[in-house]
C-alpha cells in the first residue's frame, strides 16, 4: 500500500485549518475538539489501518538512502499537509490519554504516538516542522496513562501501613487540596475495568510504541534537547516495571529490536542508548540514567514532588531492583573510568538515602555490595573512606545503614593494599578497618538501635569464613590489641540536609560529601569493659545484641571464659525485660553446646537456667524447663558397665554432678521443675528404671539426686534398690554426704509405701546412726526429717506419740551430753566441739518435732552454752533477767562457733515455747546492741526475724533493734539483716513504722556497693511496687531526719536513742553528698505527680515555717533552709513531661516517616503545655510570696543562705526568663537582682562553651574538600578530653549521654552542637534563580558539589562548571575561608593566660 492511501483514514484533507492553527497555537498541551462527524470517522478507523501506515513509514524510514529523501516531497505533491497530519495525530493522542478512555480509544492514542515518533525519526523531520518538545514527551509517556496500574493511592497506603508497622520513626506525608482531588480522580480510574483481551490489545499497542521510541533514538539525536532526554529516561525508568521478566537479561548489542522479549529489556536498551555520545554528554547522560535508576535500585516511588514513597515489596519489585543493579554493573563495565565517578555518586546516594526499614536495609546493603564489586581497589578504597565518614552521620539511619554496608562488604574476597594505587588510600581496604573504625565504633553510638545492631553485627563476624575477619575481631580484644583511628586533620563534623519533604527535591543526584573524625580506640581491656556496660545497658535491645556478642566472642575463644564474663550472662537470665532473658537463655545454651566440658561454663549455664523455673513470666518458665529437659532429662539413658557415654550424656551427668556439690543452692528452684514435670507425666516407668540403673555408676550422685527430685513427684519406684543402697550405707562409714542427704529424702517419700517390718528396720537405722553422733549436720536434718515421714500416720496422735518416744530419746541424750559438759567444772577443757555443735544441732532439730519432751532443764542448758550459770542449774530455780544480754554473763570458755549454734537452738526453742520468746527476746536485742561476736550476733538476726513471723505482735517492739543492724560495722551483718527485714516487709509481717525507711535509705550509701545495689534492687523492684506513694511519703521527713534536726513540730519526731541517732546521722559538710545520694535516688523514681505534690508540700511545711518563723533561722535552721534551696534546684525536680523533649526518648532522634510517633509527639506537646501552664500558676500563687518573705527575712539576718535562695531563683526561672517581672512584680528590686543574675550565668556559660570549644577543636584542622587521609588507620591517635562517637542532638536535661571511647558522663557545650549542626553559608543558585537560599546540609565539614559529579573527596579538580545553569554549589571550608573577611578573634584561653 502506498502512503497516500494509507493516509486516507486520517481524513486529513477535511481538516480545517482553523482547527490545525489552533492546536497548535495550544502547543499540545490540551485537546482541541474536532467536528464530530470527522471525530466519528477517526474513532472508527480500525488497529489495522494504524498497522498500514506504520508499515508504510517504516519502509521509508528504513531506507535511509533513498525513498526516505522523498517522503515529504510525496506529502506535498498528494497536498497532505504535515502540519495537519501532526494535529490529527496529536488529537488521537490526546484522546487516548484522557481520564475514561475506552479501550480502542487507547489503542488508537498509542498508535498515534508510535506513528508520530517514527514520522520524527525520518530525516528532514526537523525541516518540516514535526517536532514539538510538548508532543513528543506525551507521545513518550502516553503508555503510563492508557496501561491501566495500581492506583498510586493504594500503593502509598499500603507502604505507608507497611512502614508505620515496622519502622519506628516516620512522619505522614501531607495532602493538600491538591492532593486529595488527585486521590479523587484516581479512584474514578480504578473502576475502569477491561478484559484479558483487551488488555493484549493494549499490551501490543505499547510494545509497538517502546520500539518507535528505540527506533528514534537510533535516528533522532536528543544532544541539543535534554529536557527531553531526561523525560525519555523517566519513561525507561518507568517502563521497567511494566511487566515481569522470564530468565535473565543480557545487555548486549542488539541488532534487531524486535527481538526484545519483553518491555523491560527494551526499557533498558532504551537507557543504553540514551548513554550513547550522539544523544549528548556522556557523563550527563550516565548521571540522569543513574539517578532514575536510584529509586529502582532502593525500591522506592519518586514522583514529581515530595519525598519518595516506598513500594509494598514482591518478587516483581525484587527481581527489576536486580536487573537494574545488573545493568548498572553492565554501564560500569562498557564504560569504565567515564562511569566509575558516578557510580561513586549512585552508591553515595544509595546510602543517604536509605530508609530505616529493615528490609529495605537488608537489600539495599546488597545493592552497595554488588556495585561496589565493579570498582578498582583504589575506587574501592575512596568509596571506604566516605563510608567511614557516613557512618558518623547525625542521621541515627545513615549510621544503622553504614553497619549493614560493612557486613555485606566483609562477605567479599579482602582487597590487598597493594592494589591500590594512592598509598594514603591503602589503610581503607584491609577488613581490619571496616571492623574496627566502622563496625566496633557504632557500639559507642549514642543511638540504642545503632548501639544494637552493630553489637549483633560484631558477632555475626565470626561465623564469617574470612580468616582477616575473624583476626581483626581478636585484635579487638586481645590483650595486644591495636589502635585503629583514622589520624590527620580530620575533624569531628557531620554532614545532614534537613529532615523535611523538601530535603528530597533539593537533593539532585550529585555527591554526597562528608567529613568527620571520629576514631575509636582499641583497647582490648576497655573493649571488653565497654561491652560488659552494654551488656548491663538500659535499653533492651543493646541488652539482646550485647549478649549475643559476649556468647560470640566467648564461643570462639575471643575473650577468656572468665567468671566475670560468664557471671555476666547468667545474671542477664534474671533482666527485668522477658525477651532479654530469653536471649539470655538462649545465648548461655549456645555457648554450653559450644564448650560442654568447661566446668566454668556448665555452672554459669545451671545459675543461668535452673533459677528461670520460678520466672514470674510464664514463657521464660516455658523455656528453662524445656533447657533442662533436653540437657537432663533426655539424656537419662539405661546404663550399663561397658557403654561409652557419649557427650550429650556426659554433659548431662556432669551438671547433676554440679548440682549436687558446687550448686547446691539452686536445688529448691530445680525441685519446681519437677514439680511442673509431674503434672506432665514425664517420669515414666522406663525413665526411672533407666535412672536407677546409674545409681551404681561413677556419676551416681547425680542419679540420685534427680532420684529424689523424682520420688517427691510421683514416689511409686522399685523399692528393692533403694533399700540396697541404703542397708549399704548403714554397714559403710565412709558414704558422701549430699549422696546421703537424697537417698533419705528418697526413702521418706516411699515411706507410705512400705510395709511396717520395714520402716522399724529402718527406724532403727536412723536412731543408732542419730545417737552414734557421726553424721555431719545435714545428714542429721535429713535424717530427722526422713524419722518424721516414717512415723507419720494418719492418726495425729499416733504420730505425735512416735515422735515423742524417738525425739524425747535424742532429746535426753542431748540434755545428758550438755550437762556432763556443762555441769562439770573440767568438761570445758575436754570439750570436742564438733561433737557439741553436733548434739546442739540434734537437739534444735527434734525439740521442734516433739516440744513436749523439752523441759526447763534442757533450756537452761542450752542457755548456759552462751553464758555460766551451771552452778545454780541443778535448781532450775534461776531465770535469766531481761535486761542482760548473753555476753554480759560470766563469759565462759566455749569456742565462738558452739555459742553461735547455741543461739540457734535457743531460736529453735522458742518456736515452740511462746513464754521462751517472751524472755529470751529482750536478752537478743541486747545482745545485737553490745554484743562482739559477729557469727553469734549474725544468728541473732535471722532468730530474731524468724520469730517475727510466727509472733509478730511480740517481736514488732523490738524492729528498731533489729533494722539499727542495718548500720553494724560488719558487712556480713548488714546484708543478713537487709534480706530479712525485705522478706518481713515483702510479707507484710513488719510494716514502715518509725525510722525503718530512712534506715533503709542510709544503705544506699553503704560502703560496701555490692549492699547499696542490693538495697537499691529490694526498694524498687521489691517494695515501692507494694506501695508507689512510699518515697513521696517519707521525702520530707529524709530532710529532717538526716540533718538530725528536731525542731519541726511534725517531722523526725519518732523514739530514738542517742547511739541510734548517731549511728544514723548524715549530718554535716562531710555527708552532704551521702544525702544528695539518697535525694537524687527518691526523686529518680517519683512521678510527676508526686514532684508536683512534693515542691507545693516544701512550700507548705518548710519555706511557710521559716516565714512564719515557727522554726528559728538558727545555724541548724539554716542548713535545712540551704539543703531545700539545694534540692529545690536539683533537675531531678523538675518534671519530665516539661524537662524532656516531645516524641523524643534518650539516644534517638526523630526520623520523619511514622504517623503515630508524630501523633504522640504533638499530644504530648499538648500535655506539656497544659502541665507548664498548672506549675507556672502554682509557682505564682504559692512560691513566689514565701520567696519574697523569705529574701526579705534572710536580708535582716544577713544570713548566708541568701546565696542558695537566689541560686534557686536562677535555675528556676530558666524556664521563664522573659517573665521575671511578671513573677516578682511585688518585689521589683528582686526582679531586677533576678534578670541580672540570669544575664551573669548566662555569659559565664557562654565563655564555658568558648574555651570548651578552643579546648576541643581550636588547634583541629578543618579538612579540605581535597583533604584525604594521609595517615594508616592503625596509628595511635591521643583521645581528646571529650569525643563523642556520634553527633549528639541537643538534650539539655537529659540524665545522661552516652559517649565514645570512654563512656564518660559529661556536658555538651553549644558550641560543639553548632559545629556538628546544619548551617547555610555560601549556598545559592546559579543562572534561573539568582542569590537565592536553598535549605541544604550545614555545617563545618559539609562539602556538597552538585555541579561536576565529582566530589573532591575523589578528585583534585575544583567544583564545577561555572556557567552551568541551576547548579547547586556548596563552597569547600577552604573556599569559604578565601572568600570571608579574616577576624582578629582571639581564643578565651589565650586571654585567660594573659
Amino acid at each position: 500500500m502506498d502512503l497516500n492511501s494509507a493516509l486516507d483514514f486520517l481524513n486529513l484533507r477535511e481538516i480545517p485549518e482553523a482547527w490545525v492553527d489552533a492546536v497548535w497555537d495550544l502547543e499540545f498541551t490540551k485537546r482541541k475538539p474536532l467536528d464530530d462527524t470527522i471525530a466519528e470517522k477517526l474513532a472508527g478507523s480500525g488497529e489495522k489501518a494504524f498497522r498500514n501506515l506504520y508499515q508504510c513509514l517504516l519502509t521509508h524510514a528504513a531506507d535511509g538512502g533513498g525513498t526516505s529523501q522523498n517522503i515529504w516531497a510525496i506529502l506535498v505533491e498528494n497536498r497532505v499537509s504535515v502540519k495537519s497530519l501532526v494535529a490529527v495525530l496529536s488529537f488521537l493522542v490526546l484522546t487516548g490519554k484522557a481520564k475514561g478512555a475506552n479501550v480502542q480509544q487507547r489503542v488508537g492514542g498509542l498508535h498515534a504516538s508510535s506513528l508520530y515518533l517514527l514520522l520524527l525519526g525520518i530525516p528532514g523531520s526537523i525541516a518540516h516542522k514535526v517536532f514539538h518538545e510538548v508532543l513528543l514527551d506525551v507521545c513518550s509517556d502516553l503508555w503510563s496513562h492508557c496501561w491501566p496500574q495500581e492506583s498510586g493511592k493504594k500503593r502509598k497506603k499500603d507502604g505507608l501501613k507497611s512502614s508505620q508497622a515496622e519502622g519506628k520513626r516516620s512522619r505522614p506525608q501531607r495532602k493538600d487540596i491538591a492532593d486529595l482531588e488527585v486521590d479523587e480522580e484516581e479512584e474514578e480510574e480504578e473502576e475502569v475495568h477491561f478484559s484479558g483481551p483487551d488488555l493484549m490489545k493494549i499490551r501490543d499497542a505499547v510494545i509497538l510504541l517502546v520500539q518507535s521510541l528505540l527506533r528514534l533514538l537510533h535516528t533522532f539525536p536528543l544532544k541539543d534537547r535534554p529536557q527531553n532526554a531526561s523525560n525519555f529516561t523517566q519513561v525507561f525508568c518507568k517502563l521497567l516495571y511494566f511487566e515481569p521478566v522470564i530468565g535473565e537479561l543480557t545487555f548486549a548489542a542488539v541488532q534487531d529490536i524486535t527481538k526484545l522479549r519483553s518491555v523491560p529489556e527494551m526499557a533498558f536498551y532504551g537507557l543504553q542508548l540514551l548513554c550513547l555520545p550522539k544523544h549528548g554528554n556522556q557523563r550527563e547522560s550516565l548521571r540522569r540514567v543513574f539517578h532514575c535508576l536510584l529509586y529502582v535500585i532502593l525500591m522506592m516511588n519518586k514522583g514529581t514532588r515530595g519525598k519518595p514513597s516506598l513500594l509494598t515489596l514482591n518478587q516483581a519489585i525484587l527481581s527489576t531492583r536486580d536487573q537494574a543493579i545488573h545493568f548498572v554493573c553492565h554501564l560500569v563495565e562498557v564504560l569504565k573510568e567515564l562511569a566509575l565517578p558516578l557510580l561513586h555518586i549512585l552508591l553515595q546516594h544509595i546510602c543517604f538515602q536509605m530508609v530505616e526499614k529493615s528490609e529495605f536495609r537488608s537489600h539495599g546493603a546488597q545493592a552497595v555490595g554488588m556495585l561496589i564489586s565493579e570498582m578498582t581497589s583504589t575506587d574501592y578504597a575512596c568509596f571506604i573512606k566516605w563510608l567511614f565518614n557516613f557512618s558518623r552521620h547525625t542521621k541515627m539511619v545513615c549510621r544503622l545503614f553504614s553497619v549493614d554496608v560493612v557486613m555485606v562488604l566483609l562477605e567479599q574476597v579482602e582487597r590487598r593494599p597493594e592494589e591500590c594505587q594512592d598509598p594514603h588510600l591503602a589503610c581503607f581496604l584491609p577488613s581490619k578497618f571496616l571492623i574496627q573504625s566502622l563496625l566496633f565504633a557504632r557500639q559507642m553510638d549514642e543511638s540504642p538501635t545503632v548501639q544494637g545492631h552493630a553489637l549483633s553485627c560484631l558477632a555475626q563476624c565470626l561465623e564469617l569464613p574470612s580468616l582477616n575477619v575473624t583476626r581483626a575481631v581478636h585484635n579487638l580484644f586481645s590483650a595486644t590489641g591495636t589502635q585503629t583511628v583514622l589520624e590527620g586533620e580530620i575533624t569531628e563534623g557531620s554532614v545532614t540536609s534537613q529532615q523535611t519533604q523538601k530535603t528530597y527535591s533539593t537533593l539532585p543526584f550529585r555527591t554526597v560529601e562528608i567529613s568527620s573524625t571520629d576514631g575509636s580506640s582499641c583497647d582490648a581491656k576497655e573493649n571488653v569493659a565497654l561491652l560488659l556496660r552494654r551488656v548491663k545497658d538500659s535499653k533492651t535491645n543493646v541488652r539482646k545484641s550485647a549478649l549475643q556478642a559476649l556468647v560470640g566472642l566467648l564461643k570462639h575463644d575471643v575473650i577468656p571464659m572468665s567468671l566475670e564474663n560468664l557471671a555476666m550472662l547468667s545474671e542477664r537470665c534474671r533482666d527485668p525485660a522477658v525477651s532479654v532473658k530469653k536471649k539470655a537463655l538462649q545465648s548461655v545454651g549456645e555457648l554450653l553446646i559450644a564448650r560442654p566440658e568447661c566446668s566454668a561454663v556448665q555452672k554459669a549455664w545451671l545459675q543461668g537456667v535452673v533459677p528461670a523455673v520460678v520466672d514470674s513470666e510464664n514463657s521464660v518458665q516455658d523455656k528453662a524447663l524445656e533447657a533442662l529437659d533436653q540437657i537432663l532429662l533426655s539424656q537419662v539413658k539405661l546404663y550399663s558397665a561397658s557403654c561409652h557415654l557419649d557427650t550429650s550424656q556426659r554433659l548431662a551427668w556432669d551438671l547433676l554432678c554440679l548440682l549436687c556439690h558446687d550448686c547446691q543452692n539452686l536445688s529448691q528452684y530445680f525441685s519446681r521443675a519437677f514439680t511442673t514435670w509431674s503434672k506432665q507425666d514425664k517420669f515414666t516407668p522406663t525413665f526411672t528404671t533407666n535412672l536407677i540403673s546409674h545409681t551404681e555408676a561413677d556419676h551416681a550422685d547425680g542419679a540420685w539426686l534427680l532420684l529424689s527430685k523424682v520420688a517427691a513427684s510421683s514416689p511409686r519406684l522399685p523399692y528393692g534398690k533403694i533399700l540396697d543402697t541404703w542397708d549399704s550405707i548403714v554397714s559403710s562409714k565412709g558414704a558422701n554426704v549430699t549422696t546421703c542427704c537424697h537417698i533419705l529424702s528418697v526413702i521418706g517419700n516411699i515411706a507410705a509405701y512400705l510395709n511396717e517390718d520395714t520402716k522399724d528396720r529402718i527406724v532403727n537405722d536412723l536412731m543408732y546412726l542419730l545417737k552414734t553422733f557421726n553424721l555431719s549436720l545435714e545428714v542429721i536434718s535429713a535424717a530427722v526429717e526422713t524419722l518424721y515421714q516414717l512415723g507419720c500416720t494418719e492418726d495425729i496422735k499416733l504420730t505425735q506419740a512416735f515422735l515423742n518416744q524417738h525425739g524425747g530419746e535424742l532429746v535426753s541424750i542431748c540434755e545428758f551430753y550438755l550437762a556432763a559438759i556443762i555441769l562439770n567444772e573440767n568438761g570445758a577443757q575436754n570439750l570436742n566441739e564438733e561433737l557439741m555443735v553436733k548434739h546442739l544441732h540434734t537437739l534444735g532439730v527434734v525439740s521442734l518435732l516433739c516440744p513436749a519432751k523439752v523441759g526447763k532443764r534442757t533450756v537452761l542448758l542450752v542457755e548456759s552454752v552462751l553464758t555460766t550459770n551451771s552452778d545454780k542449774l541443778a535448781d532450775c530455780q534461776i531465770e535469766l533477767p531481761a535486761s542482760q544480754p548473753l555476753s554480759q554473763f560470766k563469759a565462759n570458755s566455749l569456742p565462738t562457733r558452739v555459742r553461735a549454734h547455741g543461739v540457734i537452738t535457743l531460736g529453735k526453742l522458742c518456736l515452740q515455747h511462746e513464754e521462751l520468746v517472751q524472755r529470751y527476746l529482750p536478752v537478743f536485742a541486747r545482745e545485737l546492741e553490745v554484743g562482739t561476736e559477729v557469727a553469734v550476733r549474725n544468728n541473732v538476726v535471722v532468730i530474731m526475724c524468724d520469730l517475727c513471723v510466727r509472733y509478730t505482735t511480740l517481736v514488732d517492739h523490738y524492729i528498731p533493734n533489729i533494722s539499727a543492724c542495718l548500720r553494724d560495722n560488719e558487712a556480713v551483718i548488714r546484708e543478713q539483716t537487709l534480706i530479712m527485714l525485705t522478706n518481713l516487709l515483702q510479707e507484710e509481717f513488719v510494716k514502715w513504722k518509725g525510722s525503718l525507711f530512712f534506715r533503709f535509705m542510709v544503705v544506699l550509701v553503704d560502703p560496701v556497693p555490692a549492699i547499696a545495689s542490693m538495697c537499691q534492687y529490694c526498694l524498687l523492684h521489691l517494695l515501692l511496687k507494694k506501695n508507689p506513694e512510699m518515697f513521696s511519703q517519707h521525702f520530707i521527713e529524709c530532710i529532717f531526719h538526716f540533718n538530725s534536726y528536731c525542731k519541726h513540730k511534725s517531722y523526725n519526731k519518732f523514739p530514738q536513742s542517742e547511739s541510734e541517732k548517731v549511728r544514723f546521722s548524715l549530718k554535716g559538710v562531710q555527708n552532704r553528698g551521702k544525702r544528695f545520694q539518697i535525694y537524687r535516688f527518691l526523686l529518680e523514681h517519683f512521678t510527676d505527680a508526686q514532684r508536683f505534690n512534693i515542691s507545693n508540700k516544701i512550700n507548705q511545711t518548710v519555706l511557710a515555717c521559716f516565714v512564719d518563723e515557727e522554726l528559728p533561722l538558727d545555724a541548724d535552721g539554716a542548713e535545712i533552709l540551704s539543703e531545700t534551696f539545694n534540692i529545690l534546684s536539683l533537675k531531678e525536680m523538675k518534671l519530665q513531661a516539661i524537662s524532656a523533649p516531645a516524641g523524643v526518648t534518650a539516644g534517638e532522634e526523630a526520623e520523619d516517616e511514622n504517623m503515630a510517633t508524630v501523633a504522640k509527639a504533638v499530644l504530648q506537646a499538648a500535655q506539656n503545655k497544659v502541665v507548664s501552664q498548672v506549675q507556672k500558676k502554682a509557682f505564682i500563687e504559692n512560691t513566689v510570696p514565701l520567696i519574697i518573705s523569705l529574701k526579705s527575712l534572710l536580708e535582716q539576718k544577713r544570713s548566708p543562705v541568701l546565696r542558695e535562695l537566689m541560686a534557686y531563683l536562677q535555675v528556676t526561672m530558666q524556664d521563664y526568663r522573659n517573665e521575671v517581672k511578671e513573677f516578682f512584680s511585688g518585689d521589683e528590686q528582686l526582679a531586677a537582682e533576678v534578670e541580672f543574675a540570669l544575664k551573669v550565668a548566662e555569659k559565664e556559660r557562654e565563655m564555658e562553651d568558648r574555651m570548651e570549644t578552643c579546648t576541643l577543636i581550636g588547634d583541629t584542622k578543618t579538612p579540605t574538600a581535597q583533604g584525604s587521609v594521609r595517615a594508616s588507620p592503625t596509628r595511635s591517635w591521643p583521645l581528646l578530653p571529650v569525643c563523642f562517637a556520634t553527633p549528639q542532638p541537643p538534650r539539655p536535661n537529659q540524665p545522661f549521654v552516652r559517649l565514645s571511647h570512654t563512656d564518660r558522663r559529661s556536658r555538651r557545650s553549644r558550641q560543639e552542637e553548632h559545629v556538628q549542626s546544619i548551617a547555610l553559608e555560601g549556598t545559592v543558585i546559579k543562572g534561573a534563580v539568582n542569590d537565592r537560599a536553598i535549605s541544604t546540609p550545614k555545617g563545618d565539614g559539609v562539602n556538597l558539589t552538585f555541579d561536576e559529579g565529582l566530589s573532591a573527596i575523589f578528585s583534585d579538580r575544583g567544583t564545577g562548571l561555572v556557567g552551568e545553569t541551576s547548579v547547586l554549589n556548596v563552597h569547600t571550608n577552604d573556599q569559604q575561608a578565601l572568600q570571608l573577611r579574616q577576624w582578629n578573634v582571639q581564643s578565651p584561653l589565650r586571654q585567660k593566660k594573659r
